[in-house]
């Protein structure tokens, strides 16, 4: 009860009946009350209580909140411990699991991928056999295109050479359809000229007529004007023959001339859009073909890109997995050279452990104690003599049988004699003694044991019989 009233006075602060007389008298001194007359002013006593009712009740609010507070911390902090111990057990756990099983694991995952390394230089190797393919194959089509433009500029050197052969017929149809006028107008000239010197003889003959009439008898003028005549129109009938057959032969041999010619421009204009055409269809591969270039040159570099980043990100990977088998392997040796450890201190305790109960059982039978055979230790026999025993110093004969052994192998075997008188043997090894003895004389109370501190070779010291100690000396 006085429990539950402490921790409601420290929930919900201190009530009026804990206050002790020295608080009220405080606290009546810090707030005297007025007196007027002798009686009592009640307007500022329920002010005071007012003002006091509302301080406690502030308190008791404020002592609420704060216990709030100190649960959701107290809280906080089991939770928190909670997590710890979650966390603690979860850490043991995997510290106590097996780790050869996690070595597998980042093997695995190690051969995976170097078999997915191998896979994209395998994948990068295709991808560079392509590049070169269509790198052989734009080579060609390249020649193939200086092949097209060499003999685009041929045919346009023909053509060139054939547009002045046009432009010299053209020329030359034209000098000879001038002169061709020019003849015609010579001729038409001569017929005129030819006219007028009819005419002039006409008038001539006239004239002469005429006279003739005139001044002497009238010849007869009439056939040799016709003869005259004649012989004109015979030239003048004989001279535009030869004018019409040189102009129609002029005239068909340009009109041939213009023909070949017309015919040969025809076929170079028909080559000319061939090659026009051929050039453009050519044009147009060379664009589509350069397009798919660049389209799988930034494919490539792409490729490549994603390659590395993928075979640096994977060389990381392979690194950090490397390291962290390293640093697994480390640890494992440590816990096994700690087990080691652990093995060898759980092996001296087990032969000191049964050294300690062979001793008490030796002291409570006083009888000879048998060769026993323990689990992973050899046994060894040894024969007891006892020569003399004298009354002033009592000593025994040891047969010492040492056996050195180096990293399991047995290195050599002797035996010794060793004298002990008093309470100790001392072997002068200052070596490890892997086997130790106990073994006790009829009629005497001594015991004999030892063990030695060598970390690389062992001898053997039976007497009775023997297990691994560490120390080199004999004692009683």
């Amino acid at each position: 009860m006085e429990s539950r009233r402490l921790s409601y006075g420290r929930r919900f602060g201190p009530t009026g009946s804990a206050w002790s007389p020295t608080e009220r008298r405080r606290s009546r001194s810090a707030h005297p009350a007025p007196r007027t007359s002798g009686r009592m002013d009640f307007s500022s006593v329920n002010v005071l209580n007012s003002e006091f009712r509302e301080t406690r009740t502030n308190e008791k609010v404020e002592m609420m909140e704060l216990n709030d507070r100190f649960a959701s911390y107290i809280e906080k902090v089991r939770l928190l411990e909670q997590r710890n111990k979650v966390l603690v057990l979860e850490l043991n756990r995997a510290r106590e699991q097996e780790p050869s099983r996690l070595a597998d694991v980042y093997q695995e995952e190690l051969r995976e991928l170097r078999r997915r390394v191998e896979l994209l230089g395998t994948a990068k190797a295709r991808a560079e056999v392509q590049r070169d393919g269509l790198a052989e194959e734009l080579g060609s089509l390249r020649e193939k295109l200086q092949q097209e433009v060499t003999l685009r500029l041929e045919a346009e050197s023909t053509l060139a050479a054939y547009r002045q052969d046009v432009d010299a017929a053209a020329l030359a149809r034209l000098d000879l359809e001038r002169r061709v006028g020019s003849l015609q107008d010579e001729v038409a000239f001569l017929q005129k000229v030819h006219e007028e010197e009819l005419r002039e003889l006409q008038e001539q003959l006239a004239q002469h007529r005429v006279h003739v009439e005139v001044d002497a008898s009238k010849p007869d003028l009439t056939a040799a004007l016709r003869d005259i005549r004649t012989q004109y129109e015979a030239m003048a009938a004989s001279n535009m023959q030869e004018t019409e057959e040189w102009y129609k032969s002029k005239f068909a041999d340009l009109t041939d001339a213009a023909a070949r010619h017309a015919e040969a421009l025809r076929a170079a204009k028909h080559e000319a859009n061939e090659y026009r055409r051929q050039l453009q269809a050519l044009t147009c591969d060379l664009e589509a073909l350069r397009g798919s270039n660049e389209s799988l040159e930034r494919q490539l570099r792409e490729l490549e890109e994603r390659y590395a980043l993928e075979t640096s990100a994977y060389q990381d990977t392979v690194g950090r997995l490397e390291e962290d088998i390293r640093s697994l392997k480390e640890e494992m040796g440590r816990h096994l050279q700690e087990y080691q450890d652990l093995l060898n201190v759980k092996l001296a305790l087990d032969i000191e452990i049964a050294t300690y109960r062979k001793l008490l059982e030796g002291e409570e039978s006083r009888i000879t104690v048998p060769v026993q055979s323990f689990s992973n230790l050899q046994i060894r026999e040894t024969s007891l003599d006892t020569k003399s025993v004298s009354e002033a110093h009592l000593k025994r004969s040891i047969v010492v049988k040492t056996v050195e052994t180096r990293d399991g192998e047995v290195g050599s075997r002797r035996k010794r004699k060793m004298e002990h008188r008093g309470r100790q043997v001392d072997g002068g090894m200052g070596r490890r003694v892997m086997e130790w003895g106990l073994s006790r004389v009829p009629g005497d109370t001594g015991w004999l044991w030892g063990w030695s501190s060598n970390a690389h070779s062992s001898v053997g010291v039976l007497v009775g019989f023997s297990r691994t100690l560490w120390h080199g000396t004999v004692y009683p």
